[in-house]
């Protein structure tokens, strides 16, 4: 059944009392317990008393216990009402079109795992078969039935213990206890690239050293280097119990598939899942629970699910499963699917995920933001790949190795080893999608408001993005900006905010970001980020309603590791190490990016970010080029550099462009060195060495493009609108003259604001984007409530790409001019406390801010041609201006001297907050 099919199939399957919002589950039915086993051999087991021949379509009655004893030919169909358990003492095939299951089918126990070789084929000679009531075709579909399948496979997957050559025929590992000759063994890609991945076969055991069939094509690293663990995973990818479609999948990509619906119970462990999944169809994956509603005790473990053609493990209207230490490769879609963000409670651990597809052999179309020249179109941005009819649902081609819908479950010591797109990807709704839209029960439940339940050890390497915490999924599965803000109470807007924490993560080889995400009150702890274009760049979600936005604490950033990758293109080969962009050979990789609001970084390492011939870099840096400004509180302490040039500010390129829709906020790039561990002077600060007119107080940096400023630095912005206080803004975001910074655009990863042209269509992320912001125009101090955004149109390429270098036309330029230098005030800008400037302009008003400056700290204008000032103090004499010890003003000589006095900020402390009300003012001619 194709998806278009979605709302008759499921509609049909949906319980009233799930759409009702009630978790309640029948109890499952299986064989009578008094019922008296018998073979499936003995004619005496069946009702016709003959015992079923090739295409039958025999059923177990309820009545009935029968032990497979035999292969059974080829049947047509096979309906379980009873119980239909393989005996442990024959390797045993059933071959079938599809299995209904009533009752119970066992392979063994929880308790006694089966021993022997156990094969259940899915064939497809009969086409188009629905089965029970919108369930399909080849498959094992139980409604109300129980599935016991338990291989004896424990030790699932382990690690290189070294380094595997290209052109090695053998590998050593940690563990490969219970590994047989024979098995087939994957090995993770350890590059950029995750189609490095390689299959072998196990021709040779002597402990931990296995003997492959063939030679490797790739190297696979296998060591720690600089701390971080960057030895390949090998997982193993045979079962004793083994689940598969017939071979003829392989051309149609219409797999078999496990489906449990409402009161069915699923316990697989042990077992190998191939060619399963049903290509571009809804509810056919290879193992799927399908709104169960409580699925405590239930699982898949120890599995290995391979060459799939949608998906690896759904779970979807269901809580509390265990899902834990599987394999997973060479599969297409989202690997590990919480489906709509309703499911709660579900626990993924220690599972390993290798080479994750967007589709079944054509490139991703993906919407990612990447430099201009890294693809082959030319473009940095696009979102024609969510309107594809060729992807399940619009993610699909940006496609992740887990998928993560709710925070209210669990993921620890996974491995995301290689997906054509993203690692991780938290996509929260504001509510649950999909079946459950508009239910009691989505309504009562907040996905982005939730915190994380438990997010630690898990590694994610050789992707696009390791780590999304940004781009939430839409009612009509298209995706859009949508971070996520945890409160204590999800379901009150006015609760306090809760800290959601990222524990032990490590990521590395990934082709653009370790981390992008978007929210408040993210702690990220022991971070170990190495071999990223990008490590880690956080954007804010509700501008000045926190205490912080993101903080990175005892954590380690690599830039260049010892894992040199397989350099294959002309330039890698050059430089003698896989790039992330090789396209782009010169991109300026960098460990950590300043964005909007509020960031912190405390006791965190370093290392390997030197520039060369090649590249430009530095270990900490700023979002390239943002439209959104930065904060001066943004602190750094307790920093540690080895082989590490700290700062790297790099001047404007438009080929690194990815968020500035062609503005100049990126010069406002600052922040605190709190404790003097970057430049041996506490409390100094760093700043754009465009952003800020440097006097003596500050001292130039060249290489870091930058300069280290002594005294007090805040923020100015004359001729804004009004002083704002907008999302991811530190006003400046907009044009100049625009009235003020947009509110809710995107950001990189994110996904920006599409124009609003003819055949843009509303599959733009940014499009309704979530993520407050206060509206342009907004009253002075008036802050930013939780609802909406605005959204930013700007000019975008054909094929969605922004244009480069372009933005709105600006109103009558303002000059600024001190100590004989002239300069546009283009916006907000970085500004040392005590500096004074004159202005020069056509405009009948000027908006004055100052903020981020600590109270009593003070900035002065002169306003040749103006005459009044809408608040302040009227003093007599520009030495009673000079003397003021609040926001004054003074008129005289043809001109309206003012001078601004900061009261402090209130940032951080609630909605509405912003620059103290003595930080802004008004000159009117």
């Amino acid at each position: 059944m194709s998806k278009k099919s979605r709302s008759v199939l499921l509609v049909s399957l949906v319980p009233t009392f799930l759409l009702g919002g009630a978790f309640a589950v029948a109890q499952a039915q299986t064989g009578s317990p008094a019922a008296t086993p018998t073979k499936w051999s003995n004619p005496d087991s069946w009702p016709n008393h003959k015992v079923p021949v090739a295409g039958d379509k025999p059923t177990i009655g309820r009545d009935k216990d029968v032990i497979l004893d035999v292969s059974p030919p080829a049947l047509a169909g096979l309906s379980i009402d009873g119980k239909l358990t393989f005996a442990k003492d024959a390797d045993l095939e059933l071959t079938t079109e599809w299995i209904m299951l009533h009752g119970e089918l066992a392979i063994g126990s929880e308790a006694s795992p089966h021993t022997r070789n156990a094969t259940i084929t899915l064939t497809n000679t009969v086409k188009n078969e629905d089965v029970m009531a919108g369930m399909g075709d080849r498959g094992i579909m139980i409604s109300g039935g129980t599935l016991n399948l338990h291989g004896t496979t424990k030790n699932t997957w382990t690690k290189l213990s070294s380094t595997a050559k290209a052109g090695s025929t053998s590998i050593e590992v940690l563990n490969a206890a219970g590994w047989r000759v024979g098995d087939q063994i994957v090995l993770a890609s350890t590059d950029y690239d995750p189609r490095q991945a390689e299959q072998r076969t196990i021709s040779a055991i002597s402990g931990n050293k296995l003997t492959l069939d063939k030679k490797l094509d790739y190297m696979h690293f296998g060591k720690i280097t600089f701390e971080v663990d960057e030895r390949g995973e090998v997982g193993l990818l045979t079962r004793n119990v083994k689940v598969q479609a017939s071979a003829d999948a392989e051309q149609s990509f219409f797999g078999g598939h496990i489906m449990a619906m409402p009161s069915s119970h699923m316990y697989v462990e042990g077992v190998e899942l191939y060619r399963m999944g049903q290509n571009l169809t809804l509810a056919r994956y290879p193992i799927h629970w399908h709104l169960v509603g409580e699925g405590k005790g239930q699982y898949i473990r120890n599995a290995a699910i391979h060459d799939t053609y949608s998906r690896c493990v759904t779970v979807h209207g269901t809580n509390n499963l265990q899902v834990e230490n599987n394999v997973t490769y060479n599969n297409v879609g989202h690997c590990f699917f919480l489906e709509d963000g309703i499911e709660t409670g579900n626990q993924f651990v220690h599972n390993l995920a290798i080479q994750t597809k967007c589709h079944t052999s054509k490139p991703c179309d993906p919407t990612n933001l990447a430099p201009f020249g890294a693809n082959s179109d030319g473009l940095n941005f696009k979102t024609t790949g969510q309107d594809s009819k060729e992807v399940l649902i619009p993610s699909d081609n940006t496609v992740s190795t887990f998928w993560i819908t709710n925070p209210d479950n669990v993921f620890r010591d996974n491995v995301a080893a290689g997906s054509d797109a993203t690692g991780f990807w938290l996509a929260f709704p504001q509510h649950p999608t999909g079946q459950f839209e508009g239910t009691d029960i989505s309504k009562a439940t907040w996905p982005s408001r939730t915190k994380l339940r438990e997010f630690k050890g898990n590694v994610s390497h050789s992707n696009f993005d390791s780590f999304m915490g940004d781009r939430a999924p839409r009612a009509d599965g298209h995706f859009a900006v949508g971070g996520y803000v945890s409160l204590v109470n999800p379901a009150d807007a006015n609760s306090a905010l809760a800290e959601s924490v990222v524990e032990d993560f490590t990521s590395y080889k990934n082709r653009n970001s370790g981390i992008w995400a978007r929210g408040e009150l993210r702690l990220y702890k022991n971070l170990k980020m190495a071999d990223n274009a990008i490590g880690f760049t956080q954007a804010s979600g509700n501008f000045g309603q926190s205490a912080y936005t993101s903080r990175v604490v005892d954590s380690r950033f690599v830039g260049e590791s010892d894992n040199i990758g397989n350099p294959r293109t002309p330039a890698e080969k050059a430089y003698g190490r896989s790039l992330p962009h090789p396209e782009v050979a010169d991109f300026p990789i960098r460990a950590y990016e300043f964005y909007d609001y509020h960031h912190e970084l405390d006791n965190d390492t370093f290392v390997n970010y030197q520039d060369n011939a090649t590249r430009k870099t530095g270990a900490i840096s700023y979002l390239l080029y943002t439209s959104f400004g930065m904060s001066s509180n943004n602190i750094v302490q307790r920093s540690k550099f080895i082989n590490a040039k700290p700062v790297y500010f790099p001047p404007i390129d438009n080929r690194w462009s990815n968020d500035d829709y062609g503005n100049t906020v990126y010069k406002t790039s600052v922040f605190k060195d709190k404790d003097g561990t970057i430049t041996g002077v506490p409390n100094s600060y760093i700043v754009n060495a465009t952003g800020i007119d440097a006097d003596k107080s500050c001292e130039a940096k060249p290489t870091w493009n930058a300069y280290v400023c002594k005294g007090d630095v805040g923020r100015m912005n004359v001729g804004g609108g009004g002083g704002a206080v907008g999302f991811g803004g530190f006003g400046g975001g907009g044009p100049p003259g625009a009235g003020g910074p947009p509110g809710g655009a995107g950001g990189p990863g994110a996904g920006a604001a599409r124009a609003a042209a003819p055949g843009a269509g509303d599959a733009g992320p940014g499009a309704g984007a979530p993520g407050p912001g206060a509206a342009p125009g907004a009253a002075p101090g008036a802050g930013a409530p939780r609802p909406a955004a605005t959204p930013v149109v700007f000019p975008i390429a054909p094929g969605g790409g922004r244009i480069r270098g372009t933005r709105a036309p600006s109103g009558p330029p303002v000059v600024l001019s001190r100590n004989g230098k002239e300069f546009a005030a283009d916006g907000e800008t970085n500004v040392v406390a005590g500096s004074e400037y004159k202005v020069t302009t056509e405009r009948p008003s000027v908006n004055l801010m100052v903020k981020e400056l600590d109270a009593g700290s003070w900035v002065m204008f002169e306003l040749p041609g103006f005459t009044t000032a809408n608040s302040g103090t009227a003093v007599d004499s520009l030495d009673a201006l000079r003397k003021a010890s609040d926001t004054s003003y003074y008129k005289g000589n043809g001109s309206l001297w003012v001078k601004i006095v900061s009261t402090g900020d209130v940032l951080g402390t609630g909605p509405g907050k912003g620059p103290g009300a003595g930080n802004t003012l008004q000159a009117s001619r």
